[in-house]
């Protein structure tokens, strides 16, 4: 039995089309139930409906509070069948209650190698700092910004010149990767969380 997920975007959907592409594969331990967006002109629904995987837009201006829109993404996801959350440039802070009901069942990609860098522009962040090395990780959501137990992180050298978007541009392709391989290891059974730290078995 593969694992089902949703998957939760803004914007266009890169890291989900490596995840779309990964589950096509007969020996890949996932496939995506649903994707949901908050915005209605994100790119990454129209990666979603070309591979006639289920689409929900949810916007987040139409509820008076973040769990409000949350415990709408809730039903949906449950609705599909969806028993893990994997989060692919969703833009917006989860509530601690949505955190708390998918508790080791969510996980993110952020852009950098954490605990560095955390939050937005994160590429400009290390040029900024003179880092020599950037990266990206995924990791499973908790209740404080770019947090939780590290599945999979990879790095590449910071060139001379390099700006935030050409850092970017080349981090895309690490993020890819390790995004279809932290997934296989969770769906797969062989992450193990041990108080704040995951173990590969």
């Amino acid at each position: 039995m593969k694992l089902k997920i949703a998957v939760l975007i803004s914007g266009s959907g890169t890291n989900l089309q490596a995840l779309i592409d990964a589950c096509k594969g007969a020996d890949y331990p996932a496939e995506i139930a649903i994707v949901i967006s908050n915005k209605a002109d994100a790119f990454g629904l129209t990666r979603a409906k070309n591979a006639g995987i289920e689409c929900k837009v949810i916007n987040h201006k139409d509820f008076a509070t973040r769990e409000e829109f949350d415990k709408s993404m809730h039903a949906e996801i449950i609705a599909s069948g969806a028993e893990f959350v994997c989060m692919a440039g969703f833009m917006r802070l989860l509530s601690e209650w949505f955190v708390d009901q998918w508790h080791n069942k969510l996980i993110n990609i952020h852009p950098s190698l954490l605990p560095s860098f955390k939050g937005i522009n994160a590429q400009k962040q290390a040029i900024d700092f003179g880092a020599k090395i950037a990266g990206c990780t995924v990791h499973f959501v908790r209740k404080e910004m770019d947090a939780g137990p590290i599945i999979i992180q990879s790095a590449i050298p910071i060139l001379p010149g390099d700006t935030p978007e050409s850092l970017g541009g080349r981090l895309l392709h690490e993020e890819h990767k390790s995004y279809v391989e932290a997934l296989k290891l969770v769906a797969s059974g062989k992450v193990k969380i041990i108080g704040e730290v995951t173990e590969i078995i």
